[in-house]
């Protein structure tokens, strides 16, 4: 099994507002020294409501796969999305910008 990277005390951070299925998030994603993104934090959904819960473990589990180092084009392939290939998820949505400003 690979080594998870760990991540430095301090780090870049990057947070920007995402809109993804009529709903407002923000996300917050933070760099390895190299600038390659470690971990993912996403708020927005109403606290306490399920959807938050499902956004913030996803985004643990996004956070622990980037560690791993797992391609982001590889997560962006396994995420589900609809008949346009847009993300049907939040995850997808973030994992999609993620791709968009590493080109």
């Amino acid at each position: 099994m690979p080594a998870r990277r760990v991540l430095p005390l301090r780090r870049a951070v990057q947070t920007f507002d995402l809109h993804h299925a009529e709903q407002s998030y923000q996300v917050s994603v933070g760099y390895f020294d190299d600038l390659t993104p470690a971990e993912v934090f996403v708020n927005g959904a109403k606290v306490g409501s399920g959807v938050e819960a499902i956004a913030r473990d996803a985004a643990v589990l996004l956070s622990i796969a980037m560690q791993f180092g797992v391609p982001l084009a590889v997560l962006a392939g396994a995420v589900t999305r609809d008949a346009a290939a847009r993300p049907s998820s939040i995850i997808g949505a973030v994992v999609d910008k993620l791709l968009e400003d590493k080109s």
